[in-house]
């Protein structure tokens, strides 16, 4: 299955716009803005969500944004889509050809617009990485190397004298 991978992106409560996490603060963590390219300390005490973590309501579950945005990749060709700014019925009618069951009673126009807006932003900054988890899993059960069952299961004295 095919998705997008938004690692190390947050969104800052309160603060506009896409963060990069950068490294551990003793009282927070540095982050840099994607638009002004400017570093600075997020408080412990802020608001900050991983768009890893963020999930789009349907009337059967939660969509994580990643699939959300995958669908956006698929629907636009990788093109940039619709502004955030775009009419509220344009919006809303967009956002059900990708997600026909999102549930519009806890689903607002306010999701809709960050949803597209982060899209265009990630995609402006060339940030979306569209992964393949059936192959990544794939390829870590190879990476992972079989233990040589012959040499481990000797005393270290039967080793040195097999040699």
């Amino acid at each position: 299955m095919k998705t997008i991978q938004l690692k190390d992106i947050l969104a800052i409560s309160g603060k506009g716009g896409l963060f990069k996490f950068i490294a551990q603060a003793r009282n927070g963590i540095v982050v840099e803005s994607l638009e002004e390219k400017k570093r600075h300390v997020a408080p412990a005490t802020a608001r900050v969500s991983s768009l890893e973590d963020i999930a789009i309501f349907t009337l059967k579950e939660e969509v994580p944004l990643a699939d959300i945005f995958f669908m956006i990749h698929e629907k636009s060709e990788g093109n940039e889509i619709l502004s955030h700014k775009a009419p509220v019925n344009e919006l809303k009618s967009y956002f059900k050809e990708l997600v026909p069951d999102y549930d519009e009673d806890r689903v607002y126009v306010s999701d809709i617009k960050k949803v597209f807006q982060w899209y265009n932003q990630l995609k402006l900054h060339e940030l979306l990485e569209v992964i393949d988890k059936e192959e990544d899993k794939e390829e870590e059960s190879a990476d992972q190397p079989e233990k040589d069952i012959e040499a481990t299961d000797q005393p270290e004295k039967e080793q040195d004298a097999a040699k």
